[in-house]
């Protein structure tokens, strides 16, 4: 017995060890994701996607020799340490990485995409790797492309147990200290932030790199604030087109169990009930799907029972066996 329990461990070792470099390179992808949207598709054309990032490329229009992953720093290291001060959270190693990384990421990347250190720290999209990328003329779908890398890198970090810091932070403590729910503080940290990209960019009272300043800029802002936060939900939860079913019936169907049990390959919940008006028994199925098996569940519905009582509505999320693992203490829950 001892040697086959010896054996399990010597098997698993080598996965553990796999599945955390497997991780760390996650991440590295992610920062590197997340920081190429910044550099190719945003930073050039001053747009301003909320948080510490679109803060710094308002400073770096006041300040453009400064770059604005070096801005990043300016955020990232008070904010961390202000997270630990104020919050009392215990800064986990990948959270420390991932938000030390980016900022380095983007300055690396954007000193080997320009020629020379003027169209740098102009960020001049004509210049950027000698103007192949050039979306001067396509703003829109640089916003949404933009939006979408780095939603796509943000979320490969988070899913990894990681975060990028910034105005997550911000939003955890005006939730502890000015009892603001954690959504509602992120929405107000990304308009105070796309609200100085208005008044520094779009009215000029910056260097802006633009000849002519324009407040539309806000506008695509916004649009790739969206485009991020949507990738950023896909990636972490997925499609999240789960339904919950609720089948009300006034008798117990052999077929409608069959047709869940072995078609479905699922299972349901029968919950005994009454009508309120008419006091009689009746039975209610709970149930869970996905949005691709709802069609043929309300058409078996309409076979067996026509006058079935059926109320469907989004399922945030499902755990069990056939769904999501349970959450484990200790992990990121980002949903």
């Amino acid at each position: 017995m001892s040697f086959n329990l010896q054996s399990i461990k010597n098997w698993a070792e080598p996965s553990r060890h796999l599945n955390w470099w497997l991780s760390w390179a996650q991440i590295a992808l992610g920062c590197t994701i997340m920081a190429a949207g910044f550099v190719f598709f945003i930073n050039p054309y001053n747009i301003v996607p909320g948080g510490v990032y679109g803060a710094s490329i308002v400073l770096h229009n006041i300040f453009p020799t400064i770059l604005v992953g070096t801005f990043g720093y300016f955020f990232e290291i008070p904010l961390l340490l202000l997270s630990a001060l104020l919050l009392g959270a215990k800064l986990g190693t990948r959270t420390l990485v991932a938000s030390l990384s980016i900022p380095l990421i983007m300055n690396l990347l954007t000193w080997l995409s320009y020629p020379d250190v003027a169209s740098m720290q102009a960020l001049n999209p004509a210049k950027l790797c000698g103007g192949v990328i050039n979306m001067s003329q396509h703003l829109m779908l640089t916003t949404i492309i933009g939006g979408c890398v780095i939603g796509l890198g943000c979320g490969i970090v988070v899913r990894n147990q990681a975060t990028t810091g910034g105005t997550d932070i911000v939003g955890m403590i005006m939730q502890k200290y000015a009892n603001i729910r954690f959504s509602n503080a992120i929405l107000i940290c990304d308009a105070v932030v796309v609200l100085f990209g208005l008044i520094v960019i779009g009215f000029g009272a910056g260097d802006s790199n633009s000849d002519t300043p324009s407040w539309h800029l806000s506008f695509y802002s916004l649009i790739a604030i969206f485009f991020t936060a949507k990738v950023i939900a896909y990636i972490i939860n997925g499609a999240q087109d789960d339904k919950l079913i609720f089948v009300v019936s006034d008798n117990a169907n052999e077929d409608m169990r069959k047709f869940i049990l072995e078609t479905l390959d699922r299972s349901a919940t029968r919950i005994k009930s009454s009508g309120l008006y008419t006091n009689e028994d009746k039975e209610m199925l709970f149930l869970v799907v996905s949005n691709k098996e709802l069609p043929a569940v309300k058409l078996k519905i309409q076979e067996v029972d026509p006058k079935a009582f059926v109320v469907v509505t989004d399922a945030h999320a499902a755990y069990g066996e056939g769904w999501k693992p349970l959450p484990v203490p200790g992990e990121l829950h980002p949903e």
